[in-house]
């Protein structure tokens, strides 16, 4: 297992067509010329896809007018729409759409006054506030450097964690991303776990990133009434308290206890997290099925910063089922949104099924325009 250093500072599923020839979409080249240029050679095009419907159409402006940064044209568009004479004939769509506007916006106000004319409109409640608002420059960034685990956590790493154990106390903190692992043995855990209770004891920060990836790894492994792989037990609780999973880690407490006829490691409220940073559960993935978000989209993706998409290609390659969290992906150009289409009709064509999880309604919108829903499935937040 390698271990590398950095420094580093996303409405219902769409349908996915099994068969039939691509979209004229697909024999398009979005690499070069930024979003005006691939908005000139798309211009045309797009409207096969859902054809010249009035409501579709707002739909398909306000999201490409967000794709290109104007997140307050594209406000103004939906609004327009809603508080129009065709507004009652919208349905919930739209109403998403500028909701989650309002939530990449940060605007409390705007949301919940727009969320309580949805709850009259659909006689339900509106979505749950979430601020979904970039970071604001200001902050400080957070220099804690991050070193990530690749392949097996297994009894051969002990020199390197000895290393890794120095590294952290030398620069004061670290952070330890598991999202690369690939598999865990008894003796990998016993490490793992020895060194964050070194360093915890020399009161040196150290943070675990990805505790999902892990955890569902490991989750696999363990079974109720076989005394056996205890290590692995300990660091799923390790993971659980890590990742504020109390619930989880109470059920899988009574496990252990019946397994190994002794108590097992009890809940420390200290170490959970805050609510508010409590941003990966591992009880949230679909572990009953044996699939995980194994590939997450972040921040915002650009013609100029396509390096998501590439990752996420190579990722796909040796794959056939990918799930991609988009739960902190904030935006994707028009130019992005072409790339990716091409990227996902080569994989569909190899028999491959992405699945986008948490998409925000803004990006799904534009996504719909591009073709993106016939070469993958869309799963949208509410």
């Amino acid at each position: 297992m390698a271990m590398q250093g950095n420094q580093r500072k996303s409405e219902d599923g769409g349908s996915r067509k099994k068969s039939g020839p691509p979209s004229e979409l697909s024999s398009l080249d979005f690499t070069g010329g930024g979003d005006a240029w691939a908005l000139a050679q798309c211009a045309e095009k797009v409207q096969v896809l859902e054809g010249g419907d009035a409501l579709m159409a707002v739909a398909e402006e306000a999201s490409m007018l967000f794709a290109s940064g104007q997140d307050e044209e594209a406000a103004q568009v939906l609004e327009a729409t809603l508080d129009g004479a065709v507004g009652d004939e919208a349905g919930e769509g739209l109403w998403l759409m500028l909701l989650d506007l309002h939530r990449l916006a940060g605007d409390r106000q705007r949301f919940d006054q727009r969320g309580a004319t949805y709850s009259a409109r659909f006689e339900k409640s509106p979505p749950q506030w979430e601020d979904l608002s970039k970071p604001s420059e200001e902050v400080a960034e957070d220099a804690t450097p991050t070193v990530a685990l690749n392949g097996s956590l297994s009894g051969q790493v002990e020199v390197q964690f000895g290393k890794l154990v120095e590294f952290a106390r030398e620069n004061g903190g670290v952070k330890i991303d598991l999202g690369r692992l690939r598999s865990a043995d008894d003796k990998g855990c016993k490490l793992l776990r020895g060194v964050v209770r070194e360093l915890e004891q020399d009161h040196v920060p150290i943070t675990l990133l990805n505790c999902a990836t892990l955890g569902n790894m490991l989750l696999k492994q363990v079974s109720c009434g076989k005394p056996e792989k205890r290590e692995v037990w300990l660091m799923l609780f390790e993971l659980l308290q890590r990742a504020g999973e109390f619930d989880r880690f109470e059920q899988y407490a009574i496990d252990y206890a019946i397994t190994f006829e002794e108590s097992p490691p009890s809940w420390d409220p200290s170490r959970a997290p805050d609510a508010a940073d409590a941003v990966e559960s591992i009880a949230t993935t679909s572990i009953s099925s044996g699939r995980q978000a194994d590939f997450h989209l972040e921040g915002e993706i650009s013609s100029s910063a396509q390096a998501q998409v590439r990752e996420l290609a190579a990722f796909a390659s040796t794959r056939t089922m990918i799930d991609v969290d988009c739960s902190n992906l904030r935006r994707v150009d028009f130019a992005s949104a072409g790339t990716l289409f091409n990227v996902l009709a080569n994989l569909q064509a190899q028999g491959k099924l992405v699945t986008f999880k948490k998409v925000n309604n803004m990006v799904a919108a534009l996504l719909r325009v591009m073709g993106v829903h016939q070469v993958a499935q869309l799963v949208t937040r509410r």
